[in-house]
């Protein structure tokens, strides 16, 4: 099942990728030097003038932009065309301080729905298909682009934004939706809903494009086993365009990054040092083709693998992991950095839902760790002596898992709040 939306950049020989790069980092970082003063101003505080960027090579002499340099400039430090070229904003849902704000010229939007139909393709999608996409639409990124990927493969798109499961059912069963994108935590949801309504041979989906949230393999065969297709990870951020910065193919051992449009490092968070294949580290993109919003060396606070492992689909990207954590919101539990994917991985393997919250807090000077834990329906008629039972299971897994000891409760189904956008997992009340 190859399918390619441009298969002759998706499958070019390395010497080409690196060719392009090469030619689109040079013009880039001179557009940015007489564009953008701000990003000019932090060239000039390390000593590096465009004409020290000869390629690829040269990107480590670069300064990093973080999510700090994006808060400072708001809302138009970093913008590189003016204004009246650009023809829209995205923005990011904004965890803290203010919203990002990333601006796209007709021309980035065109490469960015490119990027996104390739991801639709890479999953087997084609003009035949019905693509259901329930991320929101708006100021956040996902809706707007795999809607604008939708329409360059020339599926029939179905814009139903996050929300409202019993319409979203309704037009899935109506429609034959057969390719859904939408957050994980979603799909599990819609999964629970479409058993309880007893819809499952009503559903035609084939393939979900699932991203925006961390979530595990074990996630992954479950959302599979309900739903009976293929699950298929997405990845991109508003700061880079949003998704389809990288995109997982059949083989599902990882996404393929856009290398003609964004230049991927690891780095050691730390240091900035520069890490090589197959080490884990911070995730850092460079934008060669963007022009109103061009991020240069741009720390994604994502903690990833990147492989240069020939991949059996045929293209000729390399690939990066799924996130494993973040630099910034992994927690830090009793000096112990703790990911809710590992959580999340534990209580998958345990047979309970994917529908849990973390809850951190300090008494006495002292981290505490509950994990709240849903139950399904079968268990919460159980005895109370045996869900006791299962609470102590649970956290001797945690301990092996997270080596600090971490509270369960376990409650009753439904009482954990939905998610319709991106899951709340962590609610951290210590006040660090």
């Amino acid at each position: 099942m190859s399918n390619y939306y441009q298969p002759e950049i998706e499958t070019a020989s390395r010497e080409q990728i690196l060719q392009w790069q090469n030619e689109r980092l040079v013009n880039q970082i001179k557009h940015v030097w007489d564009n953008v003063p701000y990003y000019r101003k932090k060239m000039e505080e390390k000593g590096v003038t465009p004409d020290d960027i000869k390629g690829v090579d040269d990107l480590k002499k670069l300064p990093f932009l973080t999510k700090d340099d994006l808060r400072e400039a708001y809302p138009y430090g970093l913008l590189a065309k003016p204004l009246s070229e650009c023809v829209r904003i995205q923005s990011t849902s904004g965890t803290t301080g203010k919203r990002v704000v990333a601006f796209y010229t007709q021309n980035d939007i065109d490469l960015w729905e490119d990027c996104c139909a390739r991801a639709i393709m890479a999953v087997g999608g084609t003009k035949e298909d019905v693509c259901h996409v329930s991320y929101g639409y708006g100021l956040f990124t996902g809706g707007p682009g795999l809607n604008g990927g939708s329409h360059k493969v020339g599926c029939l798109t179905l814009p139903m934004s996050s929300g409202n499961t019993e319409r979203q059912l309704q037009f899935m069963t109506d429609l034959g939706s057969t390719i859904i994108c939408c957050t994980p935590s979603y799909a599990a949801y819609l999964a629970e809903s479409i058993y309880e309504q007893g819809l499952q041979d009503k559903i035609k989906l084939k393939a979900g494009i699932f991203g925006a949230e961390a979530w595990s393999e074990d996630m992954r065969r479950d959302i599979e086993n309900k739903l009976h297709m293929k699950a298929y990870d997405i990845y991109g951020l508003t700061e880079i365009s949003g998704p389809g910065v990288s995109f997982e193919c059949e083989e599902q051992t990882g996404m393929h990054i856009n290398e003609d449009h964004f230049i991927a490092e690891i780095i050691n968070p730390d240091t900035g040092e520069v890490l090589p294949y197959g080490e884990k580290g911070e995730l850092v993109f460079t934008c060669i083709t963007k022009e109103a919003f061009p991020m240069i060396r741009y720390r994604t606070r994502d903690i990833c693998v990147l492989t240069n492992e020939k991949c059996s689909c045929g293209r000729t990207f390399i690939k990066m992991c799924k996130p494993m954590g973040r630099s910034d919101d992994m927690l830090i539990v009793k000096g112990v950095n703790v990911f809710p994917s590992q959580i999340e991985t534990v209580l998958i393997q345990q047979g309970y839902p994917a529908n849990y919250q973390i809850v951190v807090d300090r008494v006495n000077n002292s981290d505490t760790l509950e994990v709240l834990v849903e139950m399904t329906p079968e268990i919460f008629s159980d005895s109370l002596g045996k869900i006791t039972e299962m609470e102590k299971s649970l956290v001797a897994e945690l301990k092996a898992m997270l080596g600090i000891y971490a509270k369960v409760k376990l409650v009753a189904p439904k009482t954990i709040a939905r998610s319709e956008g991106k899951a709340v997992r962590v609610i951290d009340k210590r006040k660090i």
